[in-house]
C-alpha cells in the first residue's frame, strides 16, 4: 500500500517502482487473509479509541480495507495511494457510504486541507519506507491538536543481524521492501514526528509461505526464499514446516498510536 516517502519530485524511482509494484499485486493483496482479516481489522479501529464521526486520513490506503473498518464506525475517511489500480478497488469497496469516503491518486504530502483531520492511519506501509518518521511527522500535520496518529506494521527483531536477516527475506520475496522496524526504533520514530503519548502492542499473526509469496514482487526464487526462512528462526518470521510440505510463518505486528500535541 504505497505512499510516498519524502518531498522528492515525482517519478522518484521508488515511487514508481511501489506503484507498479501494487498495481500488479492489487487483486491478491485485496483478497489476502492477513489483510482482509475482520478481526485485526476490528482491533485496529478500536485501538485507535477515535471520538463519534471521526474524520481520518488513510495513507496508502491500498484496496480500501482499512478505510472500510473505519467507515463502518461511522467515521469519514479521506485515503490516498500511489496505485491507481488499488483506488479502484477501494472506490468500489466503499461507493456505500457516499460522500463520507473520498479517495486520492498521489503522495500524503500532497495532501491540502482547510480542516485538520481528527486522525491519520497507515497499516503495512512503514516497511516499505526509506524514512518512515517522514511518514508520521506528514501525518501528524494533517491532523489537529490532540488528534491521533495510529500505525499498523510488521514488527521487527531488536537484535540487529537477526533484522538484517528478516529484512533479506523481505527484500527476496518484495523488492519494495525497505526495513521491518522494531518496536524500539518505531516508537523513536514516532517522537522524533513530534508526537507524544505514544502507545505499543504487538499480537501475533500468521501467514501461509506460498500465499505470501506467491502475492509479492519478488527479486529473487522462491526457492530460495524459502531456504533463507528454514535456514534460522527469529521472533517476527518464525517458519513451522506442515505435514503438507507447506510452511506456516508465525508473525508478529504492532499497533502504535501517539497525539499530536495541543
Amino acid at each position: 500500500m504505497p505512499v510516498k516517502v519524502n518531498r522528492m519530485a515525482p517519478g522518484d524511482d521508488h515511487d514508481r517502482e511501489l506503484q507498479r509494484a501494487f498495481d500488479g499485486q492489487a487483486a491478491r493483496f485485496e483478497a489476502a487473509p492477513v489483510q482482509s482479516d475482520p478481526a485485526a481489522l476490528a482491533r485496529l479501529v478500536a485501538f485507535a479509541r477515535l471520538p463519534p464521526g471521526a474524520r481520518v486520513i488513510d495513507g496508502g490506503c491500498g484496496p480500501g480495507l482499512v478505510a472500510e473498518a473505519f467507515l463502518e464506525a461511522g467515521h469519514s475517511v479521506h485515503g490516498v495511494d500511489l496505485s491507481p489500480e488499488m483506488l479502484v478497488r477501494a472506490r468500489q469497496r466503499c461507493a456505500r457510504f457516499g460522500a463520507r469516503a473520498s479517495f486520492q491518486q498521489g503522495s500524503i504530502f500532497e495532501v491540502k486541507t482547510s480542516t485538520p483531520f481528527d486522525a491519520a492511519v497507515s497499516r503495512f506501509v512503514l516497511h516499505h519506507l526509506r524514512d518512515p518518521a517522514a511518514l508520521l511527522a506528514a501525518q501528524a500535520m494533517l491532523v489537529r491538536p490532540l488528534g491521533a496518529v495510529i500505525a499498523c506494521d510488521q514488527s521487527g527483531d531488536p537484535d540487529r543481524e537477526v533484522a538484517c536477516r528478516h529484512d533479506a527475506i523481505e527484500r527476496g520475496r518484495d523488492r519494495t521492501h525497505m526495513s521491518v522496524l522494531s518496536p524500539q526504533a518505531l516508537l523513536q520514530a514516532m517522537a522524533a514526528a513530534g508526537l507524544t503519548q505514544l502507545e505499543l502492542v504487538e499480537e501475533p499473526f500468521e501467514l501461509d509461505f506460498d500465499e505470501w509469496f506467491d502475492r509479492g514482487t519478488p527479486s529473487l526464487p522462491k526457492a530460495e526464499v524459502r531456504s533463507l526462512i528454514l535456514s534460522g528462526r527469529c521472533r517476527t518470521l518464525d517458519p513451522h514446516p506442515r505435514p503438507d510440505g507447506c510452511i506456516t510463518l508465525r508473525c508478529l505486528r504492532f499497533l502504535a498510536r501517539g497525539i499530536r500535541p495541543g
